[in-house]
């Protein structure tokens, strides 16, 4: 895994070239936020952008992708879940397969989705695998002395079967599933009432 100085090294060893990217609207955003520099995520804020996907093909192949662009405001070279295999995203080709989204440091402390993945492997449903992966990471943040509305991590889960589930730490998340009865748009299931 590549970042900073790096990242950009190899970049740009490769040929490509440096070019800004910042929106003057983000740039006008980040400058007001300088002010305070005051690195303080909040949960079910649309401040990061992580795109989880799962599928289970016709011939019963699972696959999946995730891509974010971090959380906004982010310390400088924070790396989130999703570009870590089994944290963001894990796919086992004879089990199943799991995607999360939210506060990526939450994720990262019980291996998530390999976590779900592997539950999933000792008879769980996807459902119950990502409740239980949910329950984890509400007893780590209570040990840690940190509120849990301050947080949100949501996993969605599906296995060889074709089976799926999902559950989070608070309200707010949904997911799409499309299959041979079409698409629908579900809320997901959530510990915190």
């Amino acid at each position: 895994m590549l970042v900073g100085d790096g990242a950009l090294q190899f970049a740009l060893s490769q040929g490509f070239q440096k070019e800004n990217l910042l929106l003057e609207a983000s740039e006008k955003e980040w400058k007001e936020w300088l002010k305070t520099s005051e690195y303080l995520p909040k949960a079910n804020i649309e401040n990061h952008d992580t795109i989880g996907m799962i599928a289970l093909d016709a011939q019963g192949n699972l696959s999946g992708a995730c891509t974010t662009s971090g959380m906004a405001f982010k310390m400088h070279g924070r790396v989130g879940d999703s570009p870590i295999i089994g944290a963001g995203l894990y796919v086992d080709n004879e089990i199943g397969a799991a995607t999360a989204t939210g506060h990526g440091e939450e994720v990262i402390r019980i291996t998530g989705c390999h976590l779900v993945v592997e539950l999933m492997r000792q008879g769980k449903s996807p459902q119950k695998a990502c409740e239980e992966a949910v329950m984890r990471i509400v007893k780590l943040t209570q040990n840690r002395g940190k509120n849990l509305k301050d947080i949100q991590v949501g996993f969605i889960a599906l296995n060889k079967k074709g089976e799926y589930g999902s559950y989070c730490v608070q309200g707010g998340f949904n997911y799409a599933v499309h299959d041979a009865t079409g698409n629908k748009l579900i809320d997901a299931n959530y510990f915190l009432k």
